[in-house]
């Protein structure tokens, strides 16, 4: 793996179903860019890997609305620092590079140059109060996706011990998902 570089802006171009993250170095250069499912997994691997390849990094998102909540909330979970880089301004500083085509993964590049060229940007406050309840929910759930499969479990082992005909039948995703849900 190459050398990590010391200090790192990245952008992430918010969006519902997915982000994309682009980490720069101190020349503009991308050292890092990938589009990453809004998920807790794929977020915290996404903060993984910008964190193997920058030993500092400041980090701007165009949205703070909810949804960014959770990216905002991990972040903050995780001691990282963000800024707010408005649409408006990603729009002006677009034009300013080079390709016509509007990409997430362009958006993201942008907004992590606007970063790395202006120090004025607010900072995205996320209150200690909503990370601890993100904390508590996302605990929650993790309980009840356990609950689930402990009981889908029990009762396919029970079909299978006085059913296995139907059990087999079971088998098939669309079938379970019908009777299950």
């Amino acid at each position: 793996m190459k050398k990590r570089i010391p200090f790192g802006w990245v952008g992430v171009d918010v969006g519902k179903g997915h982000h994309w993250v682009c980490l720069i170095d101190e020349n503009g250069a991308t050292a890092w860019s990938a589009k990453v499912i809004n998920d807790e997994a794929a977020i915290l691997d996404a903060v993984g890997s910008v964190l193997a390849r920058a030993e500092e990094v400041v980090w701007g998102v165009d949205v703070t609305g909810t949804m960014s909540g959770l990216l905002l909330a991990l972040l903050a979970a995780h001691g990282q620092r963000g800024r707010y880089v408005p649409g408006r301004t990603v729009n002006q500083m677009a034009g300013a590079y080079r390709g016509e085509a509007k990409t997430d993964a362009r958006d993201a590049y942008v907004i992590a140059e606007t970063l790395r060229h202006r120090s004025d940007l607010q900072e995205v406050e996320v209150s200690t109060s909503l990370v601890s309840e993100l904390r508590l929910l996302v605990t929650h759930r993790s309980d009840l996706v356990g609950d689930r499969v402990r009981m889908v479990n029990r009762f396919r082992d029970v079909l299978s011990g006085y059913f296995p005909a139907l059990e087999r039948s079971l088998a098939t995703p669309t079938a379970a998902a019908r009777w299950l849900c």
